[in-house]
């Protein structure tokens, strides 16, 4: 069954000549069409058989990819999970998915998600929330929950993500698959409907490791129309997989340990001590500005996404409402209507942040302790290679169990949010599982360490 294989597996098959591009996408079709009813991981769904043959050696030749729908792509409606961009049809692919159609990949899906990349549970979303294979009575984690609950039902062995605050880290933890932040500027965002600006990364969800640094691999690369690329030299990552870690320093803070349940920290802590015996140094340390990184990006990605949405306004772009009083009337029915309540939430936090008299209390400072994580992080990784932490401080939740609750949810990304702040890799692989739902590990490294990140979660 191609559904079961990997993306690696795939692309030698019909590079091979063994299996077809259309044998191919319309199984996974198939698989769509039977798991999709209980997950509702996808918005959108595209014939990956009309895409044409891609070229003799291209790397991920026929290899079916869901993608986030807040990445733009011509051949399917981009909503980003709201009914401001319901109807949206982008005039242009993001550079990600012209890298992908130029590597042979068939985009199959548009995956659910979190209103505007808001949430971390893909509850948020206008169009209903996923559900978590696993079990479907709880989350699969988010806000790129419907691109992990894809791959790791069988949907697509690859999918995009975007990581802003954990998006494509948490989700992959919750579901058990592989999810990976890179260095902010490593892939490009153009084509990215932006959450915050400094933050946002797209990134690679995969069923393996190696499938992964495939991915990245295609991705990656400098993008003259994002001034946020940076211009490093392109690199293999799948030459990172190989079982050795032998020599390389790993620390593992305390502080993310601290509010985590007792299994979660256990199967971490048992993952660090089998790297120790494969002959990595590990050792415990600390990161104390870690405490303030959740209260400092709850005020910094809020007040981005406030001047970000502002264009949403029923005449430049999105929804319009149909009857209004005046053009301002018209304006704010739009947003009103077009936008879900935790979407407007944060573009309030983030206005009052910004406002006359609050900009220093709140914004600036926020500012000040996100220099002082990076110093931090800066420090560790003169003693250590990477770091070793849990992904999520819990497994999966359940549905509806944190709707009412807006602290517990947002505490669902404490140990990934640091990462975003000092724009620093970051992966999680799957590590154990507690009571039937899984457990995920966290490696973040220094700028531009992908290869090493990928070295240890091989």
């Amino acid at each position: 069954m191609y559904h079961a294989l990997s993306a690696r597996e795939l692309g030698d098959l019909v590079r091979s000549g063994q299996a077809s591009v259309d044998e191919v996408a319309g199984e996974h079709l198939d698989r769509i069409a039977a798991v999709e009813p209980a997950i509702h991981a996808l918005l959108s769904v595209v014939d990956a058989r009309s895409q044409g043959e891609p070229a003799p050696d291209a790397p991920l030749a026929g290899v079916p990819v869901v993608v986030k729908d807040n990445i733009c792509t011509t051949d399917a409606v981009t909503t980003c999970g709201s009914r401001m961009l319901e109807r949206f049809q982008p005039a242009y692919d993001a550079t990600v998915i012209t890298r992908l159609r130029a590597a042979g990949a068939r985009i199959i899906a548009k995956s659910n998600m979190d209103e505007f990349a808001m949430g971390s549970s893909t509850e948020n979303s206008a169009f209903g929330p996923t559900r978590n294979p696993w079990e479907l009575s709880r989350v699969p984690g988010g806000s790129s929950g419907g691109s992990a609950a894809a791959v790791i039902a069988g949907e697509a062995p690859l999918a995009l993500g975007s990581d802003t605050g954990g998006s494509i880290r948490q989700p992959a933890a919750l579901c058990g698959v592989v999810g990976m932040k890179p260095t902010y500027g490593r892939v490009s965002r153009y084509g990215l409907i932006a959450y915050a600006s400094s933050l946002d990364q797209i990134g690679p969800i995969a069923r393996t490791v190696e499938d992964a640094a495939l991915l990245l691999t295609v991705i990656a690369g400098h993008d003259p129309r994002d001034s946020t690329s940076v211009d490093a030299p392109a690199c293999d990552y799948t030459r990172a997989c190989r079982p050795d870690v032998a020599g390389l320093r790993i620390g593992v803070p305390r502080e993310y340990f601290l509010g985590t349940e007792r299994a979660v920290a256990d199967a971490v802590r048992q993952a660090a001590a089998l790297l120790a015996e494969m002959g990595a140094d590990v050792e415990e340390c600390t990161l104390p500005s870690t405490d303030y990184a959740l209260a400092a990006y709850y005020v910094i990605a809020p007040s981005e996404a406030s001047s970000n949405l502002a264009r949403y306004d029923g005449v430049r772009y999105g929804h319009r409402a149909t009857s209004s009083s005046g053009h301002a009337g018209m304006m704010e029915r739009s947003r009103a209507e077009g936008f879900g309540r935790e979407v407007k939430q944060r573009i309030m936090i983030g206005t009052y942040a910004l406002s006359e008299g609050y900009y220093d209390a709140y914004y600036r400072r926020a500012q000040q302790v996100r220099t002082v994580i990076r110093r931090e992080f800066d420090g560790a990784f003169e003693r250590f290679d990477a770091l070793v932490t849990p992904t999520s401080p819990t497994v999966a939740f359940r549905l509806g169990e944190r709707t009412e609750d807006p602290v517990a949810m947002k505490l669902a990304d404490t140990c990934t949010i640091p990462a975003n702040m000092a724009g620093l890799p970051a992966i999680s692989v799957p590590c154990g599982f507690h009571d039937g739902l899984p457990i995920g590990l966290q490696i973040i490294g220094p700028l531009f360490s992908e290869e090493t990140l990928f070295r240890i979660a091989y």
